[in-house]
C-alpha cells in the first residue's frame, strides 16, 4: 500500500513538473515559431559580438547585409543577452518609434544606464521621461528666443575657425572628446551647490536656465544634475560630430563643396564685411540643410536604438513577442537603395523638393515622443559653423581616416586636415 502510494506520488509530481516546463517554455517555442526568421548564435552571448562588429559608418556592416540577405529586412537574433527584433523595415521603425509607451518601451543594457547615469533622459521611461523632454524643449525654445543666438553661436565659430590660422595649417578637426562622468557629477554638482549658496538657498531669480533649472521643485538633485550632463555630453558630442561628418563628405565631394560656397557667398554678398548673420540668412541656406541632411544619412552618428515590447505585436506578419528585445536599426533605412537611388554615395541634390517634417526615408534624431529636442539647435549651430568655414579655409584631408561605427561613431585619426586660408 505504501510502494503503490509513493509510485503514485511520484508520477504526480513527474506530471505536474512536466505541466510547469510546458507552460513555462511552450509560449516561448511558440512565439520562436511565430516570431521573424533568424538565429540565435551562440549560448548567452548570441551574436552581439558579429553585430557590433566594427564597419565604415556610411554601409551596413557585414552582419546586418548577411542578415538581410538571409532572412528580410526583419529579423530574430539574441543580442545584448536576450531574443531580439530587428528591424531595418522603413515602416516598422516609423512604427515602432511613433508607438513609444504604447506597444514599446526605451530599453538600453543596464551597463549604459551606468554610463550615462539612472537619471538621464536618454534611459528613464514614463513619466519620468516626460519631465525631462518637457524640460529640454523649454531649453530649446529659450535659447531660440533670445533674437540674438545665432550671433553667440557665429561668434564662437569665428573664434574656433580664426585660431586655426596660428596651428601652421594642421588641424585634427574632430578631437575625441572624453568626459568621465563621474568626474563632471561632482563639478556640476558643485557648480550648482556654489549657485545655491550665492543666492541663500531660496531665491527666485530666474537670470539663466541654471537658475530656472535650481528654481524646479519637481525635479531631484540628481535628475537636475544628469539633465546638464545630457545637454553638455548630447548637445556638444553629436553636433561636433555631424560637424566633421559634413566637413569629411564635402572634402570628398567637390561640385557639392563648390554648389554650397556659393550659396554662402550670395548670403555674403548682401551683408557688411563684419555684419552677423541672423534668422533671415539662416533661411535662405537651402543647399546647406540638404548637405547637412546627406552627411546625417551617410554618416549615421546613432545606427540603431534600443525598445522593448510591452506587449505582444504583431505587424506586416510578424510577431514581436512581448518582452523581447527590438531594434530599429536606422541607418539601413538610411542606406536602403530602395529609398535611396546609389544609396552609398553622397548627393545633397537628392533632398531637393523633399518635405523633411514628414519623411520617413531620414529619421538621424529618432523619431515620436523621443525624437532629439535639439536636432534643430544642431542644425543651426553646423550651417553657421560651415558658412564661416567655406568662406575663410580651404582643407584636404591629410592621410587615411573614415566614420567608424563601434556601434558609436568616431574617426579613428580624429579627421586630420590640411587648412589654408583664403585670401
Amino acid at each position: 500500500m505504501e510502494e503503490a502510494f509513493l509510485v503514485a506520488l511520484s508520477l504526480g509530481l513527474i506530471l505536474l513538473a512536466f505541466r510547469l516546463i510546458l507552460s513555462h517554455f511552450l509560449p516561448l517555442l511558440l512565439n520562436l515559431r511565430a516570431s521573424p526568421k533568424g538565429s540565435f548564435g551562440w549560448p548567452l552571448v548570441g551574436e552581439t559580438l558579429s553585430f557590433l562588429s566594427p564597419h565604415r559608418s556610411n554601409t551596413l556592416g557585414s552582419f546586418l547585409e548577411d542578415h538581410i540577405s538571409r532572412y528580410g529586412k526583419v529579423f530574430k537574433s539574441h543580442l545584448f543577452c536576450t531574443p531580439t527584433v530587428v528591424s531595418c523595415d522603413q515602416e516598422l521603425n516609423h512604427f515602432i518609434l511613433q508607438n513609444e509607451e504604447k506597444l514599446f518601451q526605451c530599453s538600453y543594457p543596464k551597463p549604459i544606464h551606468g554610463i550615462l547615469g539612472k537619471f538621464s533622459m536618454i534611459v528613464v521611461v514614463g513619466e519620468s521621461h516626460k519631465r525631462l523632454r518637457n524640460l529640454a524643449l523649454t531649453l530649446v525654445t529659450t535659447i531660440k528666443s533670445n533674437p540674438g543666438y545665432i550671433n553667440d553661436i557665429e561668434r564662437i565659430a569665428i573664434h574656433v575657425i580664426d585660431s586655426w590660422k596660428d596651428k601652421g595649417g594642421s588641424v585634427i578637426f574632430c578631437e575625441e572628446a572624453k568626459k568621465a562622468r563621474a568626474r563632471i557629477f561632482v563639478t556640476v554638482k558643485g557648480i550648482i551647490e556654489e549657485r545655491r549658496r550665492i543666492s541663500g538657498g531660496g531665491s527666485t531669480k530666474k537670470g539663466d536656465f541654471l537658475d530656472v533649472l535650481l528654481s524646479l521643485k519637481y525635479l531631484t538633485e540628481e535628475e537636475k544634475v544628469s539633465f546638464v550632463l545630457d545637454a553638455l555630453l548630447g548637445g556638444y558630442e553629436t553636433t561636433s560630430l555631424l560637424m566633421s561628418m559634413a566637413v569629411y563628405f564635402l572634402g570628398h565631394s567637390p561640385p557639392s563643396l563648390e554648389k554650397l560656397k556659393s550659396e554662402h557667398q550670395r548670403i555674403r554678398a548682401n551683408k557688411e564685411k563684419d555684419e552677423y548673420l541672423n534668422l533671415e540668412d539662416y533661411k535662405k541656406m537651402d543647399f546647406t540643410q540638404h548637405v547637412i541632411n546627406e552627411a546625417l544619412r551617410c554618416g549615421n552618428i546613432v545606427k540603431f536604438v534600443h525598445r522593448k515590447a510591452i506587449k505582444d505585436v504583431r505587424f506586416k506578419g510578424h510577431l514581436i513577442p512581448s518582452g523581447w528585445k527590438v531594434l530599429p536599426v536606422l541607418s539601413a533605412v538610411h542606406l536602403d537603395p530602395i529609398l535611396h537611388e546609389s544609396a552609398l554615395q553622397f548627393n545633397p541634390w537628392r533632398w531637393e523638393g523633399q518635405n523633411q517634417a514628414a519623411c520617413k526615408k531620414l529619421a538621424p534624431f529618432g523619431g515620436g515622443p523621443r525624437l532629439c529636442p535639439g536636432s534643430e539647435l544642431a542644425k543651426v549651430e553646423t550651417a553657421v559653423f560651415l558658412h564661416n568655414l567655406v568662406l575663410k579655409f580651404r582643407w584636404r584631408q591629410e592621410g587615411e581616416d573614415m566614420p567608424m561605427a563601434y556601434p558609436y561613431v568616431e574617426f579613428p585619426r580624429g579627421l586630420p586636415l590640411q587648412v589654408e586660408p583664403i585670401t
